[in-house]
């Protein structure tokens, strides 16, 4: 007699596969950082275009809020601390939250897998030139030093390439 059996995923199932397949994402890009660079970068050109409002939120979250507030705006999130939460919006959307110990949002860093929700990289950064490293990935950082803070785009290069962005405040 043959017997089979299902199991279907369950919530905490799929967190705990969204957040392994994160840290492994992650883990590749410290790998990726760490080796040396045989090719040389280069720099796509964004095209110009009219002043535009800081890309300085997400979601409505900005920097300096308390975690309260944000978690009075989007809800519990999957993993929290006094340090940092993680919200899982979608397969494809999530979001951290780091805290200072005041608990201030201090860093805003959202993940998008494939690309997919990701906001224009000429939305975040504005006018400019994107880098392009070896491996075909794409990033940028810009200081906005008279806001005292930070915004960077990051595009990971292979089949399945993630966006990250993210926003922080300078000491």
């Amino acid at each position: 007699m043959k017997t089979s059996t299902h199991h279907r995923l369950g919530t905490t199932e799929l967190i705990y596969f969204l957040l392994g397949i994160l840290i492994l994402l992650l883990m590749a890009a410290v790998v990726g950082k760490g080796q040396s660079q045989t090719g040389t970068m280069r720099a796509v050109k964004a095209q110009p275009q009219v002043q535009q409002q800081l890309y300085r939120e997400y979601r409505g979250v900005r920097l300096g809020m308390t975690a309260v507030e944000v978690r009075a705006m989007l809800g519990e999130p999957a993993m929290k601390s006094n340090e940092q939460d993680f919200y899982i919006f979608s397969a494809s959307e999530t979001a951290q939250f780091a805290y200072d110990a005041a608990q201030k949002v201090v860093t805003i860093s959202t993940d998008y897998t494939g690309g997919v929700g990701a906001p224009d990289y000429k939305t975040v950064l504005g006018e400019g030139l994107l880098l392009q490293r070896p491996d075909g990935s794409l990033f940028r950082m810009v200081m906005h030093d008279a806001q005292r803070f930070w915004v960077s785009y990051n595009k990971s290069s292979g089949q399945v390439p993630v966006v990250t962005v993210t926003i922080g405040t300078m000491k």
